[in-house]
């Protein structure tokens, strides 16, 4: 048995830890080390691993905008110091984790549990998904969208997006960078951008209010909102009177 593996880590005494406990372990290839998210969506998807050791608060990319990205799915052991909402999380998809700082026996017994998956050939695809619907269920807010265009991954911070729009399971981002589209849903994007920025003006479209230029009546209890960009956007009645409840109008 032999297990191609990467370590995306932005820590270099955590990835030198790691390749130490590795020794004991020959059957496991470290094809390479990474110290960002971005190097590390570039190796998985050159190199298409195994297994990735995974660290989640990392610059440039997190742990879960890394899974987020990328297309390959590998087994998923993470390096983390994260919550324990997380940690439940990773438990009840049969992801393992590593709580720093973690011991010789305990990266052992992670070790063994991913072997005895990749014997069965066990595939992380689903645990992946689920995992990644676990932490979009988080309260916790969002300033930015990490995206992939091609083989270019944009970071869009929210303050240069003009307005979200539903397209199917996905979700089309209008900013000044451009037209992205990601696979999210718009209540999620609701749930995690500033309600008092970001309003859900229709079931179609939720607006950055710092971009609406003014608000014109249209058809029977409807209006428009005119974007600062000239696009213009349906509001419903039931997002008018959010809107105006938001901007106190």
């Amino acid at each position: 048995m032999q297990i191609k593996a990467l370590i995306i880590e932005d820590e270099e005494p955590a990835r030198n830890l790691l390749k130490n406990y590795l020794n004991n372990f020959p059957e496991i290839e470290i094809l390479a080390e990474c110290a960002d998210g971005f190097a590390g969506v570039k190796a998985i998807n050159e190199h298409k691993p195994d297994l990735i050791f995974l660290d989640i608060q990392m610059p440039k990319l997190t742990g879960f905008e890394i899974l987020e990205l990328i297309e390959h799915k590998p087994f998923v052991i993470f390096t983390t110091a994260y919550d324990e909402f997380a940690i439940k999380a990773f438990e009840l998809n049969a992801i393992d984790y590593l709580l720093k700082p973690f011991s010789k026996s305990r990266f052992e017994s992670a070790i063994i549990k991913l072997k005895e998956k990749f014997a069965k050939n066990q595939m992380e695809e689903k645990n992946i998904s689920n995992l990644l619907q676990l932490n979009d269920e988080r309260v916790e807010k969002i300033n930015r969208i990490a995206v992939r265009s091609g083989s270019k991954i944009n970071i869009i911070s929210a303050e240069n997006i003009n307005f979200l729009e539903s397209y199917g399971d996905y979700v089309k981002i209008h900013s000044s960078l451009g037209v992205f589209v990601k696979e999210k849903t718009m209540k999620y994007f609701e749930n995690h951008f500033d309600s008092d920025v970001f309003i859900r003006i229709h079931r179609s479209f939720i607006v950055n209010v710092n971009e609406i230029k003014n608000i014109e009546p249209y058809e029977k209890d409807s209006h428009l909102a005119i974007l600062k960009n000239g696009e213009s956007l349906k509001i419903s009645e039931s997002g008018y009177k959010l809107l105006r409840q938001k901007l106190k109008i």
